[in-house]
């Protein structure tokens, strides 16, 4: 009762200076209610109203506040109802009651402050731990919406290779080895994005140890893969559709734009455009795209499945031969771009 009671007087909306005059105020509530009770008390009891307005000051508005009125509230009570009255007066007698006010009050303002700064530490820790709860409630509804939308990225993968197969029996085998190495890039790619140690890593860092575990998993020794983005960060399930997009051209470029070359290099680019897009271009220094390819009537596999990528990203996707081939993607990038 206590700490919810401090934390509701810790709620109070108040200007800084506002304490000080409610200190001042009480102070002067309780010099009148003395005075009115002067005739019906005893002789003594100079601090009878004081002590409350210390401990009400304290409680409700601070530290600081409480010690002013308990200072006011002290000499009050020193100038009026100690001794002979509207002096000063100070002897043995007025000492000890001095000590003995300044002892208590003393004792009640330690001990609300310290309510008061464990009830706002409790708040506090009631924040927080509201806070990881939505967070955990969050983090699990997007798992349940990642794997439902990979179990659907499968789906349609071995649909896609389903089509390749009936289009060529012979192939069956180099069809099913083509769906287990793309699955198996897409675990990596989900290992790698749910660690938490790279949950808040930027794009580029992030497309560049990913480019070089590609090119550690095909054992392109002779390749060099080289990433150029500003420090800018996308949300997990865009990164994610990138990720797959980013994969499938790459491993495209490693496969068929150097054969017969010694050495080789696959630039990627990754450049904000404003108004919520960014581009994202991959260049290989290949010998380019052939001169019969076009996008519109392209049966390719790999083709469908980076302009679905693409499509999830809404995003333009364009080829062009620029001393190789360069795929270049413009897409929405989404509200938490950086």
């Amino acid at each position: 009762m206590p700490s919810s009671l401090a934390l509701a007087a810790g709620r109070l909306p108040a200007p800084p200076w506002f304490g000080e005059v409610a200190a001042l105020g009480a102070t002067g509530i309780a010099i009148a209610l003395r005075h009115a009770l002067d005739d019906v008390l005893p002789p003594g009891f100079p601090f009878l109203t004081f002590f409350p307005a210390v401990i009400l000051t304290t409680f409700f508005f601070g530290l600081r506040p409480g010690i002013v009125c308990a200072v006011l509230s002290g000499l009050a009570a020193w100038y009026f109802f100690i001794g002979e009255a509207n002096v000063f007066l100070f002897d043995a007698q007025t000492a000890l009651a001095l000590g003995f006010y300044a002892f208590i009050v003393t004792v009640d303002i330690t001990l609300i402050h310290l309510m008061r700064v464990a009830g706002e530490r409790l708040n506090a820790e009631r924040a927080v731990s509201a806070q990881l709860y939505e967070q955990q409630r969050t983090m699990f509804q997007e798992l349940q919406h990642r794997v439902a939308n990979n179990m659907q990225f499968v789906a349609a993968l071995l649909a896609l290779q389903k089509r390749k197969v009936i289009d060529n029996p012979q192939e069956a085998a180099d069809v099913f080895d083509e769906a287990q190495a793309r699955l198996q890039t897409i675990a990596r790619i989900h290992r790698r994005l749910y660690d938490p140690a790279r949950a808040d890593q930027p794009v580029g860092q992030y497309l560049q140890e990913l480019c070089s575990d590609l090119l550690d998993a095909t054992g392109a020794r002779n390749i060099v893969c080289l990433v150029d983005a500003p420090p800018v960060r996308l949300d997990l399930a865009r990164l994610t559709t990138l990720s797959l997009l980013v994969v499938e051209v790459v491993t495209n470029a490693l496969k068929h734009a150097f054969h017969g070359t010694e050495r080789g290099t696959i630039t990627i680019r990754f450049e904000t455009l404003g108004a919520g897009q960014a581009s994202l271009s991959i260049a290989d220094n290949g010998p380019g795209i052939p001169a019969t390819f076009d996008p519109d009537t392209s049966r390719s596999l790999g083709f469908r499945i980076v302009q679905g990528l693409a499509g999830q990203l809404d995003g333009t996707l364009t080829y062009a031969n620029e001393g190789g081939t360069v795929v270049r993607l413009v897409f929405v990038t989404g509200p938490t771009d950086a």
